[in-house]
């Protein structure tokens, strides 16, 4: 069975990819589909952004679909980056510079205070927008200074307390395992099990 996964962010595509390895699923990503148009994230929700990204893709592409939308709320910020966290710092921004200014928007604020947690909607989607969401969410804490080398984003600065490292220092599997990302999808599963053993795509 065909699965499109609605992203070009390639961090994203390559967690799922691993999520999703021990399935029989054939994993397809946009890049596949050059010519389809990007579809503007406009949503004020998660959820908005992620059915949205998913019924707009599985109805251009004809296969069942996978989208997510996610984030870092923080508590101190009043859940902000939240929907704009991949463009906090400005929509040409990378992710260097989102960390620059989340790091300065949170400089005042106290260790006791710093409070976060990475939410997850993932969509799916058929082409005749049957749609069905599932959530997932990690907590943590943001340092003061990045640690790791791994993941993308805002992991170098999330620390997982249970750990005792960021996710970006945390190994492949164990990151999957926990995240919000894995959380989610690993909701999504029993559904996408359901498609194959009816035979859809």
């Amino acid at each position: 069975m065909k699965l499109l996964v609605a992203t070009g962010n390639q961090g994203k595509l390559k967690e799922i990819r691993r999520l999703l390895a021990d399935t029989s699923l054939e994993i397809i990503g946009l890049d596949a589909f050059p010519d389809v148009p990007e579809v503007v994230e406009d949503g004020d929700t998660f959820e908005a952004n992620a059915r949205k990204k998913a019924i707009e893709m599985a109805h251009a592409t004809g296969l069942l679909t996978l989208a997510d939308d996610s984030g870092l709320v923080v508590e101190a910020l009043e859940g902000a980056p939240g929907v704009i966290s991949a463009r906090y710092a400005g929509d040409a921004c990378d992710d260097d510079a989102n960390n620059c200014k989340l790091m300065d928007d949170m400089e005042g604020v106290a260790d006791d205070r710093r409070q976060a947690a990475f939410h997850c909607v993932m969509a799916l989607a058929q082409p005749d927008g049957e749609c069905v969401t599932f959530d997932g969410m990690i907590s943590g804490l943001l340092l003061r200074e990045p640690r790791g080398a791994g993941g993308f984003g805002y992991d170098p600065y999330f620390l997982v307390p249970e750990y005792g490292k960021t996710t970006s220092e945390l190994p492949l599997e164990i990151k999957n395992r926990i995240s919000h990302r894995g959380n989610a999808l690993r909701k999504v599963l029993p559904v996408l099990q359901e498609y194959a053993s009816r035979g859809k795509n």
